[in-house]
């Protein structure tokens, strides 16, 4: 009988737990405009759940399930804000601030990491006017996890407005992309920024993708163990990607390639790979954004098969694209600091291909095909109007007979082709361009947008 009173307090304390929000979703953030979001969370099973927000003309109501868990799903109207939402369970949770607009993630290692803090090019400039009311900005914190978690954490304490001192801190490249983003839309803008410096791209890669693929596995075992990162393949996806797949976004964004010099030979089917799991895993075809890695002079070739690797990946990836940054870089600097323009042409791109916009020519050139005929190499690209050598002419091109030795050809620009042709090569069978890890770019498009590096080996479309 002595028991009974201890009985009811404890049922009656599991009656009254609190509703817990991952922490995605806080004051300040930014819902995707125009489309269907999920809001979800932690309670008592059973436990009655109500949703109601200022944009929203009526009340969401669910239970939650037995694994105490509660999901509520909404269509989103146009842009606006600042709103509140609230959530009412046995507590009630306001959410303010809230805006509706533009979400994006950013993902990769250190170059996306970097911060104005880190000392990029007129920083102290830069973050004196980062004041923008209607750019917000979550920071995930740095966890690797063996298996997929239920929350990833702001390393600031949630989502942020844009000011001096909360920019300073957060990847310049996100925040420049989304200054220009916000600029051209005139809408709220939100990025959120899954970093981690020095990690290969295994670690952001689902482990479920290592199971179909053994070969990505022995691969990675080439890198060994680094005092940066841990050696987790999947670590980074678990912790710092996963928890939050159900918050909708207009597109990623992906900065890495420098720590897979060191294993560079499949880095193209496993980035393939997992661009294809991170959509599957959202349930939808989102854009998928690559910025290319830098020359940078300790690496032989392996940054040339890195750059090549993600030109690949772009051209037979649906709904993606490449932003080059070779010549706005250092090759003695593993971490240029000239992030504004790498910002505005991610921007830029995404403004074109995703938000329809008109900007005239955004892209780089891009190589199309290669033909090989009658001792010569002719070379199509897209995005080609205007092309030029930056010097008048190119040594950044080689061709080679069967036997693979590389020599390098005089090159011509014709009807916005390339012509290739060597004095003592009768019988081209490859070629390449900017082949080298410090190789800068001297073939440019009008809008001054350099050519990726390129390998190619018989006729190609």
């Amino acid at each position: 009988m002595k028991l009974l009173p201890l009985i009811t307090l404890m049922i009656s304390a599991m009656a009254t737990a609190n509703v817990h929000l991952p922490s995605i979703f806080s004051d300040n953030m930014v819902l995707q405009r125009n489309s269907e979001v999920t809001v979800w969370g932690s309670a008592d099973p059973k436990e009655k759940i109500t949703l109601k927000a200022d944009f929203l003309d009526k009340e969401y109501k669910t239970v939650a399930g037995n694994d105490a868990t509660f999901r509520i799903t909404f269509k989103t109207p146009k842009e606006g804000g600042p709103y509140k939402i609230s959530i009412k369970g046995y507590n009630d949770i306001v959410l303010s601030n809230v805006m509706l607009g533009e979400v994006w993630l950013m993902s990769g290692q250190s170059n996306m990491e970097m911060s104005a803090a880190w000392g990029i090019d007129n920083g102290d400039v830069e973050i004196s006017k980062a004041t923008h009311p209607e750019i917000r900005l979550f920071m995930v914190s740095k966890a690797a996890s063996e298996g997929v978690q239920r929350d990833a954490y702001d390393q600031y304490g949630g989502w942020k407005s844009s000011t001096p001192e909360t920019m300073k801190s957060f990847s310049a490249i996100g925040y420049f992309f989304a200054q220009r983003l916000q600029e051209e839309l005139k809408v709220p803008v939100g990025v959120i920024c899954a970093a981690w410096g020095g990690s290969a791209a295994e670690l952001w890669t689902p482990q479920e993708v290592f199971k179909a693929r053994p070969e990505f596995t022995e691969n990675y075992k080439k890198l060994g163990s680094s005092e940066y990162y841990p050696s987790l393949a999947g670590g980074a996806y678990n912790a710092m990607i996963a928890p939050f797949n159900d918050f909708k976004i207009a597109g990623a964004a992906w900065y890495q390639g420098e720590t897979n010099t060191g294993n560079p030979d499949l880095y193209a089917p496993l980035l393939t790979d997992m661009i294809a799991s991170w959509r599957k895993a959202r349930g939808y075809e989102f854009p998928f954004y690559i910025i290319q890695i830098a020359p940078y002079g300790s690496w032989q070739d392996s940054g040339a098969k890195i750059r090549n690797a993600q030109r690949y990946v772009v051209l037979n990836v649906p709904n993606s694209g490449l932003v080059l940054t070779a010549d706005v870089s250092e090759a003695d600097n593993l971490h240029p600091k000239n992030k504004k323009p790498v910002g505005i042409r991610l921007a830029n791109l995404a403004l074109t291909d995703s938000y329809h916009k008109n900007l005239g020519l955004v892209k780089s050139p891009v190589w199309k095909s290669s033909e090989f005929r009658d001792g010569k190499v002719i070379l199509n690209l897209e995005n080609a109007e205007g092309l030029y050598f930056k010097n008048g002419i190119s040594k950044q091109f080689e061709i080679a007979a069967a036997d693979g030795k590389f020599v390098v050809a005089q090159a011509f620009i014709k009807n916005n082709q390339i012509v290739l042709q060597a004095k003592n090569i009768r019988n081209p069978v490859y070629v390449r361009y900017a082949w080298s890890s410090v190789a800068m770019p001297d073939l440019f498009n009008k809008a001054h947008l350099p050519a990726s590096t390129y390998y190619s080996s018989g006729n190609t479309k």
